[in-house]
């Protein structure tokens, strides 16, 4: 839980020795320019002409340092009022923010707040401590789903187990028993699974085992593994594929198309249509997938890649908010973009991958209005 008391605020005594030493160093300066001055004067003769004609040389020298001491304090109070109160402000918030205290921002006050590069920090600042208020609701939200997603089927698997100790049960029982059992293992297969390959590919930082290979071919594939799925709900795929290569990692790309397919397949309504294309422009591969499912809301669309974060559309069927954020990162290590929008009532998820050194178009052509299993 995190703790959002507010941290005491620290009075910063270096910072302040700082700049006090700073003030100090300032008032010395104007005393030996004054005092240097005055020397200079005196060697020359021009103090004594001065002093005869206008005032007494005590009085003026005097005067001198008086100047002397309220032009040097009036630099000190300057420096401080820019330059301490600031400084303060900005090392209390970030105590707050180290100290689990997401909401924490920063607002500059007074004139050192109207100049640009303190206005850019400003805005830099809170903006990293809105993204670490995210962070933590999405953490705290993973956690507490995750836990719930793992716990169903966990009980479920144990409850149903026990029936199987009676001895009272009928063969058809006994089957249906197996049959959940069996239905809720793979659910917890799948889950650890996702949570390893989300730890696995964010910790790569540069791709290997870079293969040329048919794109095109790769995703009709893709399609297929996921047959039982998309024939359960009566749904069909229209195809607009032209025949591309491209050299990348096809383990990782076969997981983005994977992800993709499979969250259109969850989310489309039943006996409707799954479209997917792929094209090009220039060095630039286009691949998209819509599905017409309920469409995610404008809102949404630029956090929905985010680790552990689901939509309310998520909650209409079963997941952790991990696959998107899978696809995500391989799309990023590609040096690739993903997008999601909305298009005549349907929602499309569009991949921009670069073909790659070596890959070329191949030299034949084909487009597919068909359905998928005719492929």
């Amino acid at each position: 839980m995190v703790d959002n008391r507010r941290p005491p605020k620290r009075k910063h005594t270096s910072l302040t020795f700082f700049f006090a030493s700073t003030s100090f160093l300032i008032l010395l300066a104007l005393v030996l320019l004054v005092g240097g001055s005055i020397v200079a004067l005196v060697q020359t003769g021009v103090m004594n002409e001065l002093t005869t004609e206008f005032m007494n040389p005590v009085l003026f020298v005097v005067l001198m340092a008086v100047a002397c001491l309220v032009l040097g304090a009036g630099l000190s109070i300057l420096v401080s009022r820019l330059m301490i109160s600031p400084m303060s402000q900005i090392l209390n918030v970030m105590d707050e923010l180290s100290s689990g205290n997401f909401k924490a921002r920063l607002h500059l006050h007074g004139r050192i707040a109207k100049i640009s590069s303190f206005m850019e920090f400003e805005e830099g600042f809170n903006k990293m401590a809105e993204e670490l208020e995210h962070t933590e609701i999405l953490r705290s939200d993973f956690v507490n789903n995750f836990s719930h997603e793992f716990k169903t089927p966990i009980v479920s698997i144990a409850g149903f187990a026990r029936l199987l100790n009676r001895k009272n049960l009928t063969e058809e029982q006994k089957a249906e028993y197996t049959s959940i059992i069996e239905e809720e293992s793979r659910r917890l297969s799948a889950m650890a699974t996702n949570v390893l390959n989300l730890s696995k590919i964010e910790s790569l930082t540069i791709l290997t085992d870079l293969t040329e290979f048919n794109l095109s071919e790769q995703i009709r594939g893709c399609v297929l593994l996921l047959e039982e799925k998309w024939n359960a709900k009566n749904l069909t795929f229209s195809l607009d594929m032209d025949e591309e290569s491209v050299l990348a990692n096809e383990e990782l790309l076969k997981e983005v198309w994977i992800n993709l397919l499979d969250n259109a397949v969850k989310f489309a309504y039943e006996g409707t249509e799954i479209g997917v294309a792929v094209g090009e422009m220039g060095d630039t591969l286009l691949i998209s997938v819509s599905d017409t499912g309920p469409v995610i809301p404008p809102e949404e669309r630029d956090r929905i890649f985010a680790r552990f974060y689901q939509t309310d559309r998520s909650h209409a069927a079963s997941g952790n908010g991990i696959g998107l954020a899978v696809v995500k990162k391989i799309v990023d290590l590609h040096g690739g973009q993903i997008s999601v929008s909305e298009k005549a009532g349907a929602t499309v998820f569009t991949v921009m991958l670069p073909r790659g050194e070596t890959a070329t178009p191949k030299t034949y052509f084909q487009k597919s209005g068909t359905d998928a299993d005719h492929q």
